[in-house]
């Protein structure tokens, strides 16, 4: 029986598909269609707002989905959490819940809410962040455009923000993070024992959490002479260890690694210097460790 595996529609769609598609998967969706196509026989993907997977999971329609921490927590769904999947609709940061207030509020602190009103989609979370701060005070559900609401609506909003620019925008001042979230992998744990559906979920947290961490990493590849080789390995970073391989001319060796590419910039002409010869840069689809 294949996997029914729930995706997130909406801002992460986009962003999902491409790590899907980094990870070896192919998908593809009509404009209006829930059911996307894959190239892979063994799974069955629905698209569905993420808010709503871990219920569906929870409650067996779902084997599996991509879902956010926050949704798992906010809907207190009994789910496994199978891997983190570090990536969001912009960058590959975690995202935050925050606690935000209009810029020239007298509201400091989360004490300062006191009987006030507060806006968000996460009622829940909101409430259990008052509760753990001994404040008693308002929260309603926004519908949306939460960030207009202060202050002629509500004193304080609870909104999701990556960068902070929309609020910045909205001439709100972030208080407090109530919860830092990123996109889990989770799976319905009756699911789980089943073994095949185990083995196919074990093997997408392997794939995407590859696909992630070759974003954030490049191949090396170079040249070097025997005589050079101490200096060049001493510059190297690798994930265990540089790959040393032998040339016809038994005086050069080739040299291969994998680094985070924020690296490479200032690397590569330090390895030159050393005395690497024809070095060359290259992108990865996935890293498994």
């Amino acid at each position: 029986m294949a996997l029914r595996l729930g995706l997130p529609k909406g801002s992460l769609q986009q962003s999902t598909f491409r790590l899907f598609e980094r990870a070896g998967y192919v998908i593809g969706v009509g404009s209006r269609s829930y059911y996307p196509t894959i190239d892979d026989p063994d799974i069955e993907p629905v698209l569905m707002r993420p808010q709503e997977i871990p219920r569906y999971v929870a409650a067996g329609a779902m084997d599996a989905g991509l879902t956010g921490l926050d949704w798992i927590m906010e809907t207190q769904a009994d789910v496994l959490q199978v891997c983190d999947l570090v990536y969001s609709k912009a960058t590959t940061r975690p995202a935050r819940w925050v606690l935000a207030v209009a810029e020239d509020s007298a509201i400091q602190s989360p004490k300062d809410l006191q009987g006030k009103r507060i806006a968000t989609e996460v009622v829940n979370l909101t409430r259990q962040y008052l509760a753990k701060h001994g404040v008693t005070a308002e929260v309603e559900f926004s519908w949306g455009a939460t960030e207009v609401k202060v202050p002629e609506l509500v004193d304080a909003i609870v909104e999701l923000t990556e960068t902070g620019s929309s609020l910045r925008a909205n001439n709100l001042r972030i208080l407090d993070t109530v919860l830092e979230t990123c996109t889990k992998l989770i799976a319905n744990k009756r699911s789980w024992e089943d073994k095949a559906k185990r083995t196919k979920v074990e093997t997408l947290a392997m794939l995407l959490q590859g696909a992630l961490m070759g974003e954030e990493k490049v191949g090396l590849k170079m040249n070097v002479a025997r005589a050079d080789l101490e200096k060049v390995l001493a510059l190297l970073p690798a994930l265990k260890r540089p790959t040393i391989s032998a040339l016809t001319d038994e005086d050069w060796v080739a040299v291969e690694t994998v680094l985070d590419e924020r690296e490479a910039r200032d690397l590569i002409p330090a390895l030159r210097r050393a005395g690497a010869e024809g070095i060359v840069e290259y992108p990865l689809n996935k890293v498994i460790p």
